[in-house]
């Protein structure tokens, strides 16, 4: 049994939380093999030019569960709603952001080999302490120091405010490196900073189910902060150079 009350004490005091072989071999064997089929080998980048430039960030996002768009499909979503429908994982949400909490959007990202990842960023402002989002990240494969694509994170900086400005990708003192691993459940806050290795081999895909507690506004996730910027996306601009 989970002890779900020690575990939101855990992800408090850190900033994110670790689930290791939190959800099913087959269904995680299931999920790959539709987001494999969805991107195949080697999908164009769908960032605008000063985005991917800037952030120095090369993922390109899939909406599988947003029926409003014109590649959605019924198969494909199907696993990712029995996902989000996960009894633990509705309790476990429940115990981090407290009743009333809603889901955001569901999203997966993909790296293809040789791209530089994720630079250090916060996935929201952190001036509002009460207002974030949660991210809940699944693994379908194994990413290991050779493949790279590894999450770092600098536990305890949800609490730290902004982002300081910087190198984009330099190490920070305090960061951790977290192994994805098949079936693992990251759960990160989003205020917490966080950066995504380059991949040297292979691909690498995350599926983020986005949440939030009672009272966030929808868009929460609208404004990124990065080492060098902030960047909105509904209106896919740089708002402040940093």
């Amino acid at each position: 049994m989970m002890n779900y009350q020690q575990l939101a004490e855990k992800f408090w005091q850190n900033g994110f939380l670790v689930c290791a072989d939190f959800f099913d071999e087959n269904l995680m064997a299931r999920l790959d093999r539709n987001i494999q089929q969805y991107f195949g080998d080697d999908p164009g980048f769908r960032h605008e030019k000063e985005f991917l430039e800037k952030s120095k960030t090369e993922v390109i996002p899939w909406f599988p569960q947003n029926s409003e768009l014109e590649d959605f499909s019924t198969s494909l979503a199907r696993p990712f709603d029995q996902l989000e429908s996960d009894a633990r994982l509705q309790q476990l949400t429940q115990a981090l952001l407290g009743e009333g909490w809603g889901s955001l959007y569901s999203m997966v990202m993909f790296s293809k080999r040789g791209s530089s990842g994720q630079a250090w960023h916060q996935d929201c402002p952190p001036e509002n302490p009460a207002r974030f989002n949660l991210n809940r990240l699944i693994y379908t494969r194994d990413l290991n120091d050779h493949a790279g694509g590894q999450t770092l994170v600098v536990p305890g900086s949800h609490r730290m405010g902004v982002l300081p400005t910087g190198n984009p990708t330099e190490d920070l003192d305090e960061q951790v490196i977290l192994r994805p691993r098949r079936g693992m459940l990251i759960l990160l806050h989003g205020h917490t900073w966080h950066r995504v290795l380059p991949m040297s081999t292979g691909v690498r895909y995350s599926t983020n189910f986005r949440a939030c507690p009672e009272g966030t506004p929808a868009n929460i996730t609208d404004i990124s902060v990065y080492r060098n910027m902030r960047y909105q996306f509904s209106t896919s601009s740089v708002i402040e150079e940093r």
